[in-house]
């Protein structure tokens, strides 16, 4: 029997190949690779970009500004499609792969599928050194791209055409694995992109990747029931994970069942409507007031779809119940074995309809005081979230928690945030009202400033439909502008909030805790003594939004904000609406935090305010616990 073949270079073959993989969960089929992102090089011109350009119809194209924020509106298209679709992103070789690090790194710690095809010097070798190669004296099979090894969860080089068969295979399996999944790199030397070879017809037949819904142990399940039953203060903390499992309804279920309280971390927030019964807010040291005190005197912590990061446990302080116990229920054996916890390794939603249907039983069912006593801390706790919005007098700048208000009172259920970095990370997890399951967009697993325009580009394109903001400081905001081109290209509507507050806020009110007095983080003319304490610089960022082709609305009070909002809601085109915060010096105005994080302070110095930190440092390193 001859097998079939069709001739076509490395690079067309790769692109054939990737439109014909679809994932499957729940019945469900949509396409694994839904576009490809690129901007081209002497690496990967000839190569992808021909190749694109010949399968057009079969796979869409979308032309970035920046290598680093092509990967992030990737990544937040494929976290708004439920991982189960991504993007591919494509680049020449030097500075445009390397370029892909931190958008890889975020990809991976946040456990989001991304698939990088950045060009390769020449496998053949015929000159050597080629434009912009790394020469390592030890090492002649090393290139820029090997940096990519450590934030990829599965690299290789095609060196070889027929190399790219089980390469290209593993790298679906891993994309659409729900516990390997990030960012997944296959580097392309530019001579093997265009080489010819003979391709089996197999090669670009349909493939569907299931994605799995693995059930929990009998065994293991028996034990979290049994764990429960004699808990008299359980907590969960939903995490990430309840998102991509899609458990928000079976954790709805699983709450109301029992009347355990949920917080929720940076990436699970919304895993509950703000307005669920048992939704106690953010947990951790962004967290509220209500939640944490419950994490200190919680018996139970039952962690769903959560790796315990170290803003989640206050560095290992804030779970302090002598008898506090955990039962980790995770895809990831990884994760479920954290903090000595009992594992229950399963899919997120799998795992708690199984837990749900277990203890209704045993009629299972926290006592009532418990619940008595976490919905009148949560009450106390939105009243204080009321003050934060409220305004006195309208005619005045805003502080940022209510610039959170203006937009609280503006939107629906339908409306999508999106956020990373600097301090509005730590107002939204405490005051955000969250009411949908995938409002509360943060990316806090790498907290990447200049992440939250391009993603809202991924989002708005697997939404559509949907509102969606990317709510950035003036920092943020200077790091990745240049993807506000694209949405104006594209003709993408999302909707940049810039809130102007003259400096890296976040890291000015750390520093000033940690006795670095502000220094290096403020965005103003340097003073005689080398600090930067002058006046602020005369930066127009709104001047320089419009120069890029975006619509911007300017608010100089309260009031303007809210008729600016509402304008750029309405909008059909991409729209910034820019406002400065009521005092340069404002971080927040949000109650401070409600549990510690841990930044070292200096052991030895001589100015008074590093002595001081350093003094209330080591209290709360003495409270530090190792759960064993």
């Amino acid at each position: 029997m001859t097998l079939k073949t069709t001739r076509l270079t490395v690079a067309q073959a790769l692109v054939r190949f990737l439109a014909a993989q679809y994932t499957e969960r729940d019945g469900v089929r949509q396409r694994l690779i839904g576009a490809t992102w690129g901007i081209f090089g002497h690496g990967n011109v000839a190569g992808i970009g021909q190749a694109l350009l010949e399968h057009t119809e079969e796979m869409p194209y979308h032309q970035g500004r920046n290598e680093q924020a092509m990967v992030h509106a990737a990544v937040g298209y494929a976290r708004q499609s439920g991982r189960l679709s991504t993007h591919a992103v494509t680049t020449s070789i030097g500075p445009g792969a390397t370029n892909l690090v931190t958008g890889a790194a975020l990809a991976t710690i946040n456990h989001l599928p991304v698939l990088l095809l950045p060009g390769d010097i020449f496998a053949t070798r015929p000159a050597d050194p080629v434009l912009q190669q790394l020469e390592v004296p030890y090492a002649g099979d090393v290139s820029v791209n090997d940096c990519l090894r450590p934030v990829s969860r599965y690299f290789d080089r095609i060196t070889r055409p027929e190399a790219l068969i089980p390469s290209a295979l593993n790298a679906m399996r891993v994309l659409t694995d729900p516990v390997e999944t990030g960012a997944v790199t296959l580097a392309l030397p530019q001579d093997v992109q265009a080489e010819a070879y003979d391709w089996p017809e197999e090669f670009f037949a349909e493939r569907v990747w299931t994605v799995r819904r693995p059930g929990a142990d009998p065994a293991e399940l028996a034990e979290a029931v049994r764990i429960i039953r004699s808990a008299k203060r359980p907590l969960v903390v939903a995490g990430g994970g309840v998102h991509h499992s899609r458990a928000e309804e079976a954790l709805a279920e699983f709450a109301g069942a029992t009347g355990i309280p949920v917080a929720s971390t940076q990436a699970g927030k919304g895993s509950l409507r703000h307005d669920h019964p048992q939704d106690v807010g953010g947990i951790g040291h962004t967290g509220t007031a209500t939640a944490d005190e419950l994490a200190r005197t919680a018996d139970l912590v039952i962690g769903v779809g959560t790796r315990y990061t170290d803003f989640t446990t206050a560095s290992g302080t804030l779970f302090s119940h002598p008898d506090v116990r955990f039962l980790n229920l995770n895809i990831a054996s990884f994760d479920g074995h954290k903090l000595a916890g009992r594992p229950l390794i399963a899919d997120a939603r799998t795992g708690l309809e199984e837990l749900t249907e277990r203890l209704a039983m045993h009629g299972h069912r926290v006592a009532p005081s418990y619940a008595t006593e976490y919905t009148e801390d949560k009450e106390r706790w939105e009243q204080r979230v009321d003050a934060c919005y409220e305004v006195d007098e309208p005619d005045t700048r805003p502080t940022q928690p209510q610039i959170l208000g203006a937009l609280d009172a503006l939107v629906d259920e339908s409306d999508i945030l999106i956020n990373a970095a600097g301090s509005l990370p730590g107002d939204l997890h405490k005051l955000w009202r969250t009411r949908s399951r995938d409002q509360y967009h943060l990316e806090y697993g790498y907290s990447c400033m200049g992440y939250e325009i391009p993603a809202a580009i991924g989002v708005k394109m697997a939404a559509p439909d949907r509102p969606v903001w990317a709510l950035v400081g003036d920092g943020t905001y200077l790091m990745m502008p240049t993807e506000i081109v694209t949405a104006v290209q594209e003709g993408i509507a999302i909707k940049v909030l810039i809130i102007q507050n003259h400096g890296y806020a976040s890291i000015g009110g750390l520093s000033e805790s940690v006795g670095g007095e502000r220094f290096g983080t403020a965005y103003r003319y340097p003073s005689s003594d080398g600090s930067y304490t002058g006046p602020p610089l005369p930066v127009d960022l709104a001047a320089n939004a419009a120069s890029l082709g975006m619509r911007v609305l300017r608010a100089k009070s309260v009031r303007d904000l809210r008729e600016a909002l509402a304008e750029a809601r309405a909008a059909d085109t991409p729209t910034c609406v820019y406002v400065e915060t009521q005092t340069a010096d404002t971080v927040s105005g949000a109650p401070p935090a409600q549990a510690w994080w841990d930044v070292p302070v200096a052991e030895t110095a001589t100015r008074p305010s590093a002595v001081k930190a350093r003094e209330l440092y080591e209290r709360h390193v003495s409270t530090r616990r190792r759960h064993l």
